[in-house]
């Protein structure tokens, strides 16, 4: 074990320099990030061994829906589900492949004309940096001019949206660059002068002009000529809508495609296996905030609300400024109606980093929380502002604009979030809320079922679909039933689906089916402790039905349970109880008819 976290240090450790010195900033934190979370071994290595680049390699980098009691402790981060592998790699029993070696030509001809356009780079003078390394062939050089031009067409599309259509408004503003760099890019890699960082910039080219198969292609030679550049691996998860295309993938078997299907499965909605990756990669990144916030999250995503609250809680108290992840803890408090533990979240991100998306978001969901929904929507826009692809905000503003009775807002907002991710369930969702607030239940359903495909085990979405297929205009009870049937099959919590279940059957005249429905739906609300109207109406059909067939006794018993309780039903029960006094009275047994043998 402690050869191989040797190995993850080495290899970490030249990737956070590696990264860093091409611009890629996003993907040498997060291998800084993991490079700290690698359990310290036992017995500590020699300072040399720590510091000097292995023989093998070099460079590594590796709705709102829903809330519980929050405790803390650090019993977390030494602690796996049982069962879970502890072996001294990620995937124990898993053989991985060599660690390729990059190449490193930063100081060949041109190397002081490289540290110039990186500084200007980093001063975000992109375009200068790019006219600095005109003419130069170098691989680090290439790219460097590249992506600069890149950003820099990025930088001036963001520009052109705002002055034509303001910040959040649509726009027809392309990257001017992705011509000449397709071009480009596309000759280096047919005269096979590319590297792995050009091939993940022309990865994300072919992916802006809407080549996705090639762009997948390109990506995954990318990521498997240099495995450490996260940026690569989350542009290709972006790029994998199904788990078909996951699965069809020509990745080799690194360690770090291990961290790459543990995110792209909780992308997918595959909550299980993602969980079980994540859990296995805490094998040896024990103390990674990362896979701890990745495990949390997805344990959110299974409504697992005790854990996750755990978890988070545990993640600000060892870092209290941390801003990454924080935006799913808001959802989770919201959910809960944790008023005072979202404010005081609210409050800390304010004071680390006021300016990040998250942390606009955070404070959006604590003034909604409050009701202030035009705050909350101010602050969802300024996030926005920010990062115009920030897929929870455009869903979540979709939601106030309905608490805020803005309808054509809300759709434009949710068509945004559905447009920048097409499996974002909530929005699909959103907008079948909103088509069947506006009577046209023919819309609703077609986004229900775009919502319940992609999310099948929510009861929520299933039982609103069955509502549309029961509205006036559709009348559709047997597919309504069915979509009740599912919900009931996928722990509906709100024990809508029982009650709907029995009285569609009821006015089918399935009275048997009826009875089933109404008989788990009481022992359902006898279980919880809940007594309503429903549980009224449920003993009335059950009394009733087991009078017509006979079975006095649990007619009795139903009868009974009802005079409990105030109103008409009561009245009823009395009636039905008379009746069945009078039907025992003549309930007499005649003679048996004498046979002709007894003559």
């Amino acid at each position: 074990m402690a050869s191989s976290k040797e190995t993850y240090r080495v290899e970490l450790r030249a990737a956070v320099r590696q990264l860093g010195e091409r611009g890629l900033y996003s993907a040498a934190k997060w291998a800084a990030e993991l490079l700290v979370g690698i359990e310290p071994d036992a017995t500590p290595a020699p300072s040399s061994a720590m510091d000097t680049p292995s023989s093998s390699g070099s460079a590594a980098s590796g709705g709102r829906l829903l809330h519980l009691h929050r405790s803390g402790g650090s019993s977390f981060r030494r602690r796996l589900r049982p069962g879970a592998a502890e072996a001294g790699t990620p995937l124990g029993g898993v053989s991985y492949v060599s660690t390729p070696i990059p190449d490193d030509d930063a100081f060949d001809v041109g190397g002081d004309r490289y540290l110039l356009a990186k500084t200007y780079f980093d001063c975000r003078e992109y375009r200068r940096a790019a006219h600095v390394l005109r003419g130069q062939t170098g691989r680090k050089a290439v790219f460097l001019r590249c992506y600069a031009l890149y950003t820099a067409g990025e930088k001036r599309k963001e520009e052109e949206t705002v002055e034509l259509e303001g910040s959040l408004g649509k726009s027809n503003a392309a990257n001017q660059e992705l011509v000449a760099l397709e071009r480009e890019l596309a000759t280096h890699r047919r005269t096979g002068a590319i590297d792995s960082f050009c091939l993940y910039l022309y990865g994300i080219v072919l992916r802006d002009k809407g080549s996705e198969a090639l762009a997948r292609t390109v990506l995954v030679e990318s990521v498997n000529s240099y495995p450490w550049n996260w940026s690569a691996w989350l542009e290709l998860q972006s790029l994998c809508t199904s788990s078909d295309i996951l699965n069809n993938l020509n990745i080799k078997n690194h360690w770090m495609k291990d961290f790459f299907l543990a995110s792209a499965h909780l992308e997918l909605k595959m909550h299980e296996e993602a969980l079980k990756r994540y859990e296995r990669l805490m094998g040896v990144f024990r103390c990674s905030d990362y896979i701890q916030a990745q495990i949390a999250t997805v344990q959110y995503s299974m409504r697992d609300l005790d854990e996750a609250d755990m978890i988070f809680e545990e993640l600000l108290r060892t870092d209290p400024f941390r801003v990454d992840s924080m935006d799913v803890y808001s959802n989770l408090l919201y959910a809960k109606e944790s008023s005072t533990a979202l404010s005081f979240l609210a409050h800390r991100v304010f004071l680390t980093d006021k300016y990040r998306p998250e942390s606009c978001c955070i404070i959006a969901n604590y003034y909604s929380l409050k009701g202030q929904h035009e705050k909350s929507v101010l602050y969802f826009q300024r996030a926005l502002k920010l990062n115009r692809k920030y897929l929870s905000a455009w869903t979540l503003m979709g939601h106030e604009f309905v608490e805020l009775k803005n309808t054509p807002a809300a759709i434009d907002a949710y068509r945004r979030a559905v447009d920048i991710n097409p499996r974002d369930y909530r929005a699909w969702y959103g907008l079948g809320q909103i088509y069947e607030m506006m009577g046209m239940p023919f819309y609703a359903v077609y986004y229900f079922r775009k919502s319940s495909y992609l999310q099948p085990n929510d009861a929520r979405l299933w039982n609103a679909m069955a509502q549309c297929y029961e509205s006036d205009q559709l009348q559709m009870i047997e597919e309504a039933i069915k979509c009740y049937e599912r919900s009931a099959n996928n722990n509906d919590t709100e024990g809508i689906a029982l009650h709907q279940l029995a009285k569609l059957h009821g006015m089918l005249g399935q009275s048997e089916e009826a009875a089933f429905y109404y008989k788990k739906d009481l022992e359902r609300m006898e279980v919880e402790e809940r007594q309503g109207q429903n549980f009224v109406e449920a003993l009335l059909f059950l009394a009733k039905h087991c009078k017509s067939i006979g079975r006095f006794e649990e007619a009795e018993h139903y009868c009974t349970r009802l005079l409990d309780y105030t109103g008409p039903e009561r009245e009823t029960a009395k009636s039905i109880l008379q009746g069945l006094k009078r039907a025992q009275s003549f309930c007499i047994v005649l003679p048996k008819p004498p046979n002709d043998t007894d003559n």
